[in-house]
């Protein structure tokens, strides 16, 4: 029990509740935030329920105190639910100014905090390997097989995984010191995701982590590109993710130099001739 998280004991529990506790279930359970932001009294005040009853509802949870729940709750907010940015009463209706606003703001965050030389030097490296691998899972995936698809007009081996039915391990046992890894960590990342980047280094690939601002900066690793990704709605917004692939595909594309110009000709050249476009 004491291996749940905080979000999972309290669906886990609500059933069995009494009509005052499972009220205060009820709105932890759409909007986890308020009790990782609000101390006993506002939590008990929101709900309309006793001080008594949240000490109880705690309890019944598992946790001696709440302060022991709160903690597991920003724990659960840091890695990535979007349940825990929404508040009680906020407008579920955001207008386009509004994302507009966001978006501009993240991309801002994120392109203005990387040096010019980290991203050159990402690209060269690229361009140097012997392999990329570009890899993420979940929303992470989708970003992963379009910067390989970007990729692939400049260099002759990138590769997105995993791909469906596949496990890591086939892909890690691969990998070499001459290869650069791309890997997306952005949030909700998997239960492995630690295990997986420690077994990634150990392979002596070169490793550029992209992940979401939440991830503390992970001196391990050789670049790590954190990427703003809040949003005026339910969903995270990776918008800025977007545009670093769109940075380091262009960057690399460009270093390739005379070489990147002939390879995007051929491409074309055989476009042509297949008549795909």
């Amino acid at each position: 029990m004491s291996d749940l998280p905080f979000l999972a004991r309290v669906r886990r529990h609500l059933p069995e509740m009494h009509p005052a506790e499972r009220r205060l279930g009820d709105l932890v359970c759409g909007f986890p935030g308020e009790l990782a932001s609000y101390s006993a009294s506002e939590l008990a005040a929101l709900a309309g329920v006793s001080n008594a009853t949240v000490t109880r509802f705690v309890r019944r949870l598992g946790y001696d105190s709440y302060e022991d729940a709160r903690r597991d709750a920003r724990d659960e907010a840091s890695s990535g639910s979007r349940l825990y940015l929404q508040q009680k009463g906020q407008d579920d209706h955001a207008g386009p100014d509004r994302f507009l606003e966001t978006d501009i703001r993240n991309l801002r965050d994120t392109l203005g905090d990387i040096p010019h030389a980290d991203a050159d030097a990402l690209s060269q490296a690229i361009l140097d390997a012997r392999k990329v691998w570009c890899v993420g899972f979940r929303a992470s995936n989708s970003l992963a097989k379009y910067l390989q698809w970007q990729l692939i007009q400049a260099v002759d081996d990138a590769v997105p995984v995993p791909g469906g039915g596949q496990t890591m391990g086939e892909h890690v046992a691969r990998m070499r010191p001459a290869d650069v890894v791309v890997l997306f960590g952005l949030r909700r990342r998997i239960s492995g995701f630690s295990n997986l980047l420690e077994a990634i280094s150990r392979t002596g690939a070169t490793i550029a982590l992209v992940t979401d601002e939440g991830v503390p900066v992970n001196p391990d690793v050789r670049w790590h590109f954190r990427c703003a990704t809040r949003s005026s709605g339910p969903l995270f917004s990776h918008v800025a993710v977007m545009a670093l692939i769109n940075l380091i595909a262009n960057r690399t594309i460009e270093l390739a130099a005379e070489s990147g110009r002939e390879r995007l000709q051929h491409i074309e050249g055989y476009n042509d001739l297949l008549r795909e476009l």
